[in-house]
């Protein structure tokens, strides 16, 4: 009877240390998830842009395996992401309030809209999926208003303003990014929409003159201050990638309204010039890449910047993703064969890209959790 007790005892421990031991397992991640929460990156959902992007990249190169794989990814991803961003504005309410209205954090919201387009537009292309495609076009709209306006109107009217130098980065060309997304998104669903289909065309293709307009004011700045204002390489963000990756889904979205002319008789009758245009942007994006690589060298071989995982890196891969997009679409719409060279072989660059920034993440959050719950 003595052996029997002292070894219900000991079982007894035993459970109560296991119990304690999941209770504090649990509490330690749900205070690193809620940490995480509070300071989530503005600019996640370019997690869920460089994956659409790439997504309907290899689809229309034939890489099918690789665009379903990235599909499946992508729904996760847009999901998690949407449940941290709304338990975000639920919990921290005032500092989502500080972000949208930052000349630094703002912009990254604008990614919520580009993200929910290009997810829409990869389950469209690469799924088939025109239903659901449908409701996160209206909700890509709501989201364009509510930040476009927000933002614009909170950095114009507050009274403590930063500096040039340090308000202005290649961030907020995903205002443009966003505006040629909704306009993408729209075209596409143009013959499937209760609208009618000249309606939608009329609203796309303002959309992307609105996003033209975008790009060409606020690049300007930008160049401005590459050129003219003190430039160190620690400023040399990943989102000044965003400077090719605005006049990629420019050329996307132009070159969508290209192929769907036949549709709208306004869009047929300004085709030469949506031609001209949208190959103006092109080659600005073309022209834009190797000075982006070279600025990446001098950034991290010449003067040894630590490579460490940054959620900024989305927005570098997201344009090379959408270059190559980009120009096999262009490709179609302008009946230049040859052109799609380009894309056969960007394609492995966006994908490698893609494949380095992903492990980087991964590798980042459990090393996260690790160090924090040896900490506690």
């Amino acid at each position: 009877m003595r052996v029997l007790w002292h070894t219900n005892n000991s079982q007894g421990h035993l459970k109560n240390h296991i119990f304690l031991m999941f209770n504090i397992g649990v509490f330690m991640m749900s205070s690193i998830i809620i940490e995480k929460i509070k300071n989530l990156f503005s600019g996640y959902f370019a997690l869920v842009m460089a994956t659409g992007a790439l997504s309907i990249g290899t689809h229309l190169i034939g890489m099918e395996s690789i665009s379903k794989t990235l599909l499946f990814i992508n729904i996760f991803a847009y999901i998690i992401l949407w449940i941290l961003t709304i338990l975000r504005m639920i919990k921290f309410f005032p500092e989502v309030l500080a972000d949208i209205t930052s000349h630094a954090n703002g912009p990254g919201f604008f990614t919520l809209v580009a993200g929910t387009c290009v997810f829409g537009s990869q389950l469209i292309i690469v799924a088939g999926q025109y239903e659901v495609a449908r409701y996160l076009w209206f909700l890509a709209i709501i989201l364009w208003v509510l930040i476009m306006y927000t933002f614009f109107t909170a950095v114009t009217i507050r009274k403590n303003k930063p500096t040039f130098a340090e308000g202005i980065n290649g961030a907020w060309l995903i205002a443009t990014v966003a505006t040629q997304s909704v306009s993408i998104l729209g075209t596409l669903l143009s013959p499937y929409l209760y609208l009618g289909v000249e309606v939608v065309l009329f609203f796309t293709l303002c959309m992307y003159f609105l996003g033209c307009m975008l790009y060409l004011n606020i690049i300007t700045l930008i160049f401005y201050r590459f050129t003219f204002i003190d430039f160190k390489y620690e400023t040399l963000t990943p989102p000044y990638w965003i400077n090719m990756g605005a006049v990629a889904i420019t050329t996307l979205a132009g070159a969508t309204l290209i192929m769907h002319a036949e549709s709208f008789s306004l869009l047929n009758e300004i085709t030469p010039f949506l031609k001209g245009f949208t190959l103006f942007f092109w080659i600005t994006n073309t022209w834009w890449i190797p000075l982006l690589f070279i600025l990446m060298i001098w950034r991290y071989l010449y003067n040894h910047y630590p490579l460490t995982y940054d959620p900024q890196f989305w927005g570098m891969v997201f344009p090379l993703a959408m270059y190559t997009t980009s120009t096999y679409q262009l490709s179609e719409a302008l009946s230049l064969p040859f052109l799609k060279v380009i894309p056969n072989f960007m394609v492995f660059i966006a994908i490698f890209a893609w494949v380095f920034v992903f492990i980087r993440l991964v590798s980042h959050l459990i090393k996260d959790v690790w160090l924090k719950g040896r900490k506690a």
